[in-house]
């Protein structure tokens, strides 16, 4: 198996599962009760909440620990919207953004407020000027991502960041992709929301974090009990939170050999792939990008055609992002580049990860080759 689909999900750390353990055996309290078994387990929650805050440059009492990256991008979203509702009902956000943010707002549409839903350039990126722009009175809300998961395209934005300081507007990235990745600090950033998930930086799925700058006017999306500062009721899932922090905290560490080894690797990649293959791109090739993604069309050909040969071979990529396999619509993100629709039909997205090597690239390369040729060789597309 020959594994490049690390924007879907990752494996989990060994390390990680060995923090895990105890706490799905022996220490499986429950985090509100108040005998030793629940003070364990939470001792364990705030050691796993300091953990996530110092990874980010946060405060401890500003993680609020979720279900995983599209929870916290709903309660980052509705939270504010309804409870700033008074003051305003427009929203910005842009076009690429991971389904969780773009039908949160669809719904918020439905409830009346207003959502402009910005351009991205050729590359894939959103224009700060055009966030200023687009700002008026009744604006609450800023959501624009860090890091795009389907081209990995990362987003200005400590310069929207910026702008939203100056014009006191409520501002969220969804980092489900960044994290781990790149470089992440809240205070660089100038955000008051961030979203993040486990599974994607080798750790469990079904848990993640929303940082919540403190002051920040957000209103529980979950409500019941006290849990969580009041922000997100229902039992913690401590086996989960532990294992999310641990994994980011040797994501954290390990951030710059690993994506330093990950980036030679694309580069060669990418390189080698356009160099023997006519008629292929990268999207958002020129763009600043975390150093696993590489977004490839190949003219002439069908995605899912390509998929299904590489998983002959055993290997594992996608056609982009794992949300919207099966959808027949070609990528939003790709169309919103101004990518045409054949074009874009014919991409996949290869996320590569710490434990690929130099062999299993070169394995994919030929492959890749030898799949390429043999599907246009039987391709319609070419004549349309």
């Amino acid at each position: 198996m020959i594994y490049l689909d690390h924007n879907a999900t990752t494996c989990l750390h060994p390390e990680v599962f060995r923090v895990m353990e105890p706490f799905l055996k022996e220490q499986f309290g429950n985090a509100s009760s108040s005998y030793r078994l629940g003070r364990e387990a939470k001792i364990a929650l705030e050691n796993s909440r300091k953990e996530v805050a110092e990874c980010i440059g946060a405060k401890s009492h500003e993680i609020i620990f979720t279900s995983g990256g599209t929870e916290s991008d709903n309660c980052a979203i509705r939270g504010i919207a309804r409870n700033l509702r008074a003051k305003g009902n427009h929203i910005i956000t842009s076009r690429i953004e991971h389904h969780a943010v773009l039908k949160t707002c669809e719904d918020l549409e439905k409830e009346g407020f207003r959502v402009t839903y910005l351009p991205v350039n050729a590359q894939g990126q959103v224009d700060p000027d055009d966030v200023r722009r687009h700002i008026g009175q009744e604006t609450i809300l800023i959501s624009i991502m860090f890091a795009n998961n389907e081209t990995g395209v990362i987003q200005p934005v400590p310069e929207i960041g910026a702008i939203a300081g100056e014009e006191e507007i409520v501002f969220h990235t969804d980092a489900v992709q960044a994290v781990g990745k790149i470089p992440v600090h809240v205070d660089t950033l100038g955000v008051n929301l961030l979203s993040i998930s486990g599974h994607k930086c080798h750790g469990p799925k079904g848990v993640g974090a929303l940082y919540v700058r403190e002051g920040t006017p957000l209103v529980p999306v979950v409500t019941g009990g006290h849990h969580e500062h009041h922000l997100r009721a229902g039992t913690e899932n401590v086996p989960g939170i532990v294992g999310f922090a641990a994994a980011l905290s040797i994501a954290t560490r390990d951030l710059r050999t690993v994506s330093q080894k990950i980036s030679q690797l694309r580069q060669r990649f990418e390189a080698t792939i356009m160099s023997k293959i006519d008629g292929v791109q990268v999207n958002g090739m020129n763009a600043p990008r975390v150093p696993n993604t590489s977004n490839m069309s190949f003219h002439f050909v069908e995605g899912e055609s390509i998929l299904l040969h590489l998983d002959l071979k055993g290997i594992y990529a996608s056609t982009g992002s794992a949300c919207s396999t099966g959808l027949p619509e070609p990528s939003h993100v790709l169309m919103a580049m101004g990518v045409p629709a054949r074009i874009a039909q014919g991409t996949i997205r290869f996320s590569l990860g710490k434990d690929n090597t130099d062999d299993e690239i070169e394995f994919v390369m030929e492959s890749l080759m030898e799949i390429i040729a043999k599907l246009r060789e039987i391709s319609s597309l070419k004549e349309a």
